[in-house]
């Protein structure tokens, strides 16, 4: 019995820490999330936020950038939800092997990203691999800093990718970062359409 009292008492004090973090949290408005790291699991996480929104009804945007134009399990499950995706489509950088080819893709695409970035009615938009884009000086990195500063008070936006830029993780309201401990493919195993894309 002893026990059941103390571990009660613990779990009390851990509530009431939890609700006076909650009493004082009192600004509403849509956040900055960045999701890097050497890890796997960044754009993962964020289609994870893009299923949550689209199930309690909230419009999502995805803006893809660097994926090639093979099968995509999320966007074959989220564009019959109503989320528009608009991908780079040039595949890797070190499949194009071709800085003005990606350079002129990346473009295209960053307007569309523009535009979500401008919509009110978009709740979120993910920018998945747009830590690339700056490091590889594809886009401007003040371009990209403008763009998340003016975008709608409620929108929420993601970014990912390995590398992310100091200015832009300043800027973040949350960032995560995620540490390879183990990866299968550096045993040899080969990656699995549905499990790992």
């Amino acid at each position: 019995m002893a026990n059941d009292d103390r571990h009660q008492q613990r779990q009390q004090r851990l509530k009431e820490q939890v609700d006076a973090r909650i009493a004082t949290a009192t600004d509403a408005r849509g956040i900055l999330m960045v999701f890097t790291g050497n890890g796997k699991g960044k754009t993962t996480a964020a289609f994870g936020t893009v299923t949550r929104a689209v199930g309690h009804g909230l419009r999502a945007g995805v803006i893809q950038f660097i994926k090639g134009e093979w099968p995509n399990g999320e966007r074959n499950l989220l564009e019959k939800a109503g989320v528009e995706f608009q991908v780079m489509a040039t595949g890797f950088t070190w499949e194009t092997q071709s800085r003005a080819t990606d350079s002129a893709a990346c473009q295209a695409v960053w307007q569309h990203a523009v535009r979500m970035l401008q919509d009110p009615s978009l709740d979120l938009v993910v920018l998945d691999e747009l830590t690339y884009m700056v490091s590889f000086d594809y886009l401007p990195l003040e371009t990209v800093l403008t763009a998340l500063r003016q975008r709608p008070a409620q929108q929420t936006v993601i970014v990912t990718g390995r590398g992310c830029h100091r200015e832009i993780a300043a800027l973040a309201d949350t960032v995560s970062e995620m540490r390879p401990v183990k990866h299968a493919f550096d045993a040899g195993i080969q990656a699995r359409q549905g499990i790992d894309w």
